[in-house]
């Protein structure tokens, strides 16, 4: 009982929770349901990761190729990616790891590299690719840059992969916390912002995903020092760069959810530490049905993406 309390209190105080401390004091409990996964509980299975070239989503493949996945980087830029897998390759030797080239902003991109991928039949996509910008940024499709990374293309890609019946993870953040669900940027633009109010897009649809017969889940990994990170809120990271998470510490969650049996691991989640948290903290961020309608509805409209029933 104990052991919950101090839990529930490290998550409400965000700061101890998110930073690292926060996992090094939950992870002396994790037994039972959050225990470790099996060496080789992915044996066999395959695993697609996009933003797979660096940071949280290197860890992620990481973790699900010590498990025995087949591990498939998606990423924008081949050779980074190419480096990535060969530092995969390193930390988990004999792992099967490719590299395949999609920028999930890009939606045309997306419904090119489908195909292939859902070839595959992956039991896990990991939709990690994540953008903060520092200015307003439009993509070939007309979109803005952070909606386009975060909702458009994943939610797109998941529909064209949606009939392989595999697990779908969403990495969000905790700072969609601060933001209710809404369509519209802010005004003025501020990146921040916008990524916060995608992340809680994620959140929304991870749940209504579920509602469609679709085996998807939501997850935040913390404050983790990952390149994007340093890159985009420097300032953020040298003030905590002592608490903030390795990638790894970040990405745990994940690894361990791709692995979990539906028993525990339920559907349309929102996981943090392995353990599914609430979705709102304070009654101004709370949605309704016609906010979700509405997110769908949009979502639909502007990928044109295949109509999924489960």
């Amino acid at each position: 009982m104990l052991t919950r309390v101090l839990d529930t209190l490290l998550d409400r105080t965000v700061a101890p929770g998110y930073s690292r401390l926060g996992y090094l004091a939950r992870s002396v409990t994790w037994s039972g349901a959050q225990a470790d996964p099996e060496p080789d509980a992915l044996r066999g299975k395959v695993a697609v990761v996009t933003g797979g070239s660096a940071g949280l989503g290197l860890a992620t493949a990481t973790g699900l190729a010590r498990l025995g996945a087949a591990v498939h980087l998606v990423v924008r830029d081949e050779v980074r990616g190419a480096r990535a897998a060969e530092q995969l390759r390193v930390q988990v030797p004999g792992a099967e790891v490719h590299v395949a080239r999609c920028d999930v902003a890009d939606l045309a991109d997306v419904r090119r590299a489908a195909p292939g991928l859902a070839a595959l039949s992956p039991d896990v996509l990991v939709h990690n690719a994540g953008v903060l910008p520092a200015r307003r940024t439009v993509t070939a499709d007309g979109h803005e840059l952070a909606l386009a990374t975060h909702v458009l293309g994943p939610f797109l890609l998941t529909a064209l992969l949606a009939g392989n019946g595999g697990r779908v993870l969403f990495v969000s953040s905790g700072g969609m916390y601060a933001q209710r669900l809404t369509w519209d940027e802010p005004v003025p633009y501020n990146g921040t912002t916008a990524y916060a109010r995608t992340k809680r897009m994620q959140v929304v649809l991870a749940r209504l995903w579920a509602d469609h017969g679709v085996d998807a889940h939501a997850v935040h990994p913390g404050w983790a020092a990952t390149p994007g990170l340093t890159r985009s809120l420097p300032r953020f990271g040298t003030l905590l760069g002592p608490v903030l998470r390795t990638a790894e510490e970040g990405a745990d969650t994940t690894v361990w959810l791709a692995a979990a049996p539906t028993a525990v691991a339920g559907r349309g989640r929102f996981w943090h530490d392995r353990r599914p948290r609430p979705q709102h903290y304070v009654p101004w961020t709370r949605e309704d049905d016609g906010d979700r309608t509405h997110l769908w509805a949009r979502s639909m409209a502007l990928t044109g993406a295949p109509l999924v029933t489960g």
